[in-house]
């Protein structure tokens, strides 16, 4: 499985209407409750090729199998405080961000340490959001300089873009970074989508705000709020929608993949799988 199936399965959810989604004890639908996990889980994420991570509660990382079996358990985990988030685009090289700390722990696929990036050597002492880049080098977003900076493995800096507060009257701030078809997307539910090319050059600005969960597949916008699901595709006026089914109400994340839908709640992690 990878990105691009996922992206075809939720435009065939918002195309196809409501019927494709898990409604509880609906027979027709192609997705049922198969599984829920925790309920100590407060965030999660799901790589490309289904492996599922999930942070509980006492700030513990673990890797599970497609099916849910316990694969690897990273246990380091009171030297840097609560982890913020985690990224697994790649999932040979997983990033774990300790935003207290302003460091990123690099872990391999058994959820071994193979590198630390300490970004306050680079006097980045403030950062909220950070992503994988295209070139395995890590994107940050500088809150202090107000610079979107890309960061080597032995923590040097790569590249930078101009400082934002050159570029608008009001200075983003991103909670999330996403590196995607050849552009650099920075999301702030407050202001919108800001788009990069990889050499930090502005593209444009889209009024895209309060969204959730928000994604990039195949240059294609995902997110949601708490009552519809969103997608949209820049240059073009096609913004499509699909509301919510009740089933995933209270949701406080939601992933969909090919064969799976992940529905994080504070009850548990639910997944929803094909029949």
């Amino acid at each position: 499985m990878n990105r691009f199936f996922g992206y075809m399965l939720l435009g065939l959810l918002l195309m196809g209407g409501r019927h494709c989604f898990a409604q509880g004890a609906d027979t027709a639908s192609p997705f049922q409750l198969t599984r829920i996990l925790g309920p100590d889980i407060v965030d999660f994420a799901v790589d490309n090729l289904g492996n599922i991570y999930t942070l509980s509660k006492d700030n513990r990382l673990k890797k599970l199998s497609p099916q849910g079996d316990s694969l690897a358990v990273f246990n380091d985990v009171r030297r840097y405080g609560q982890i913020a988030s985690i990224d697994v685009t790649n999932p040979l090289k997983i990033l774990v961000y300790y935003r207290e700390f302003t460091t990123i722990i690099e872990l391999d696929r058994f959820l071994n340490i193979i590198n630390t990036i300490d970004l306050r050597k680079l006097n980045i002492l403030q950062a909220k959001a950070i992503g994988l880049g295209y070139d395995n080098n890590v994107w940050v977003f500088d809150e202090l300089d107000a610079i979107l900076k890309r960061v080597g493995d032995d923590g040097s800096l790569v590249d930078k873009t101009t400082d934002f507060r050159q570029l608008f009257d009001t200075v983003p701030d991103p909670a999330v970074i996403r590196d995607q078809g050849g552009y650099v997307y920075l999301y702030d539910p407050a202001r919108g989508v800001y788009i990069f090319d990889h050499y930090g050059m502005m593209k444009t600005h889209l009024d895209l705000r309060g969204w959730k969960d928000f994604d990039v597949i195949d240059k294609n916008l995902l997110g949601r709020d708490d009552r519809k699901f969103y997608r949209y595709q820049p240059g073009t006026l096609d913004m499509q929608e699909e509301p919510i089914p009740p089933a995933y109400a209270g949701a406080v994340r939601i992933h969909i993949t090919p064969a799976v839908i992940y529905v994080l709640k504070r009850t548990g992690l639910e997944m929803y799988s094909r029949r």
